[in-house]
């Protein structure tokens, strides 16, 4: 994961080369630990999907904190709960993208929660579980977690994520966006590795 990635004026992540975004979700709360100066982060705003990561952005900047970047093949131990006095959520654990040249040791695991306060997540849910199995499948080699073998999230091989999103159920209760066309981007904006800029803060 890395800690505010590079975003776009309106908001929205700057893309990887060959990254296809699939949804933006509203109206989320996101809870993250192990935060530069914060124990534990919680902060209202949008999720992102793509084929390679989840990006939150927050509505409002908390501190220095305002989008948390996580690669879908570095998120493990994700369940979907459904607690009867509390909402619908989505609770996991991602690990930390580390640069070539530095110690996987310095680096923390992140425990992460994102909570569907506003509406459905009838769309997201099944789209988030179905992308994250079909992207296992294609990447057997890799297992997630502290003692896995590093691997590049952008070098993984990609689910064919626009047959998925041509057959998602649609949650008429569920603010969810599918991108049918992807959000305008400059070619040349789009990123090639995920420690290319000193804006993009690893932990």
């Amino acid at each position: 994961m890395a800690v505010n990635p590079q975003l776009l004026p309106n908001g929205i992540p700057v893309a990887f080369y060959n990254e296809l975004f699939v949804l933006a979700r509203d109206g989320v709360e996101f809870e993250v630990d192990k935060i530069p100066g914060s124990d534990r982060v919680r902060a209202k705003g949008t999720i992102y999907l793509s084929n390679i990561r989840m990006v939150f952005v927050a509505s409002k900047p908390v501190g220095n904190f305002f989008a948390f970047d996580m690669p879908l093949l570095y998120v493990h131990e994700e369940k979907f709960n459904q607690p009867i006095f509390h909402c619908n959520n989505i609770s996991g654990f991602v690990e930390p993208v580390v640069p070539e040249n530095e110690h996987r040791a310095l680096y923390s695991t992140h425990s992460f929660k994102i909570l569907f306060k506003e509406g459905g997540c009838g769309t997201f849910v099944p789209l988030f579980f179905n992308l994250l199995n079909s992207l296992r499948q294609y990447n057997q080699h890799y297992r997630a977690g502290a003692e896995a073998p590093r691997v590049d999230p952008l070098q993984a091989a990609q689910p064919p994520v626009e047959e998925m999103m041509r057959h998602a159920y649609v949650d008429p209760n569920d603010p969810t966006k599918i991108y049918l066309q992807q959000p305008a981007q400059e070619p040349q904006l789009r990123r090639r590795h995920y420690h290319s800029s000193s804006t993009n803060q690893a932990m």
